[in-house]
Order: structure tokens, then sequence, then C-alpha cells
């Protein structure tokens, strides 16, 4: 995002997220287990994002300048297939954007779509250094929690994940995001981006989906104005697609060959 009476913004990362509940009880892995269980959780995470490529779902954005009181962006998106069953994605809402002292950037755009919902895979997981810290309840759910952090900030303009992920131990994917998106970004320019935190549902019962985002931060610009921004996401009328022609669907490579998606099946409601 950008101050509309400057080039750039720089943005203070003062997230109010939470930890939530005391570590588990359950004793820490091993440093060959825990190896084991991030390339266990990265495999999951690859079929999960194969599976959501097979569905449609709706994904409403809204973000307000809130001190000093401003104006709004806010969208409503439909993701979906086409005639020939190709992914498309088509705006069924969007008011005239009323923002007074920011700037929605292209970069800002991309991280509603695609940090925010953060997904590691096996394509992406080389892109990133995971760490271990330890075990966290996330509501009821035994997680194992990591530190994910970019490994180099290409020059590409290409966005990443700074942060940490909440792990169930048991299904072994990403229950919980909690950090911000970060880039490579121009000499001379001024942008950061504002921390949030993501929670998944579990849709038809196997994959873990992202269903809410939530962001409260406050910009920090160099001339020393301040915008505060409050950013909520859902991701939600998730519906598995019936394709018209018979088709793979494939994200990365798995076990060196594409695979098909596996369509997931049950639901529990994300803590909030």
């Amino acid at each position: 995002m950008k101050f509309q009476a400057v080039c750039g913004l720089l943005m203070s990362l003062l997230g109010s997220a939470v930890l939530l509940s005391a570590a588990d009880a359950k004793p820490n892995p091993t440093p060959e287990q825990i190896q084991d269980v991030i390339q266990k959780f990265v495999q999951k995470e690859t079929d999960f994002a194969t599976a959501r490529e097979s569905y449609t779902y709706q994904q409403r954005t809204k973000m307000q300048e809130t001190d000093p009181v401003g104006g709004s962006f806010e969208v409503l998106e439909e993701v979906t297939f086409d005639d020939r069953d190709r992914r498309t994605s088509r705006v069924l809402r969007a008011p005239v954007t009323s923002l007074q002292n920011i700037i929605m950037t292209q970069e800002d755009e991309e991280d509603y779509r695609n940090v925010m919902p953060f997904v590691m895979t096996n394509s992406t997981r080389s892109l990133y250094d995971v760490n271990y810290v330890g075990r966290e309840q996330v509501d009821e759910i035994s997680c194992y929690v990591f530190s994910v952090k970019p490994k180099v900030l290409t020059k590409d303009r290409r966005r990443y994940f700074e942060g940490q992920i909440w792990v169930d131990d048991q299904d072994l994917q990403i229950v919980k995001t909690y950090g911000r998106a970060t880039g490579h970004l121009r000499r001379g320019e001024d942008q950061q981006f504002p921390k949030f935190e993501t929670y998944r549902e579990q849709i038809d019962g196997k994959y873990w989906f992202p269903v809410y985002t939530y962001a409260d931060d406050t910009l920090r610009f160099q001339d020393g104005q301040t915008q505060r921004i409050k950013v909520v996401i859902h991701y939600d009328h998730y519906k598995k697609y019936e394709f018209k022609t018979k088709s793979t669907i494939t994200y990365g490579e798995v076990g060196g060959a594409p695979q098909p998606a596996n369509p997931p099946a049950n639901s529990q409601n994300p803590p909030r």
C-alpha cells in the first residue's frame, strides 16, 4: 500500500495476534522426527492445493482506514470455471473505492489472493527456511509450530510469506498462519505490509481450507504520518466442481510425477 501524499509507505509491524493456549503436554519431536514432519506436511499441503483447485468458492475482501477514520476498499470475487473448465475469477461486487490516505498496490492485491491464504507445497518448499518452534493448541487442536522465512527475496517481484504456521499434529496440515507478506521492492520504494492471521476449516472432512483472514495494523510513513487499517477476508461457499470433460488438475510435482486431485469430505469450525 502507498500513502496518497507520497510515493510509498513504511509500515511498522505491530500485529496484535495472540498465540492461543499453552504448550501441549506432548513431548517435542526429535530433530529427525521434525524433518519427517516437515516433509509429510509439505506433501499434505501439496495434495490440499491440488484439491482446492477443483473447488469453486467466493472471497470477500474489505480493507478500512480506521485511525484516522477514512474510506474503504471492498471486493467480492467468485473463483470458478468457465464453460471450457478453465479456472477463472469474476468480480460479483466492487463498490467504488473510497480510500482517502492510502493507495492499493499490485502487491496488496497479490497478497490478498495468494499470500494471506498461505500454502507451502513441494514446488515452494525450497524457497523457505522452516524451523521448529514448539507445540501449541489452536482451540482444541494440538499443533506443531514452525517459523517460516524466505531464503532470498528475488527481484522478480514475487511475494513471500514470513511468520509462523500451526500444523495439526494428526492431519499434518496448516490450520493457522500468522505473519506478513514480503518481497523485493525497487530501490527507493517505501512499502511494507500488515501482519495478519489466517484460520482454516476442514471442508468435506479431509483438507483444511482457508476461511478467515484478519489484520489490524498501523502504517507508519517516513514523513511521520500514520494510518491504521483493518483487513477482513472471508473465503466461503466452497463447492466441489463437476467437470464437463475429463481432466486432471495438478499442482507442482508429487513423487516426481503429476498426481490427480483427491476430493475432500466433514467440517469443523475454526477458532475465531
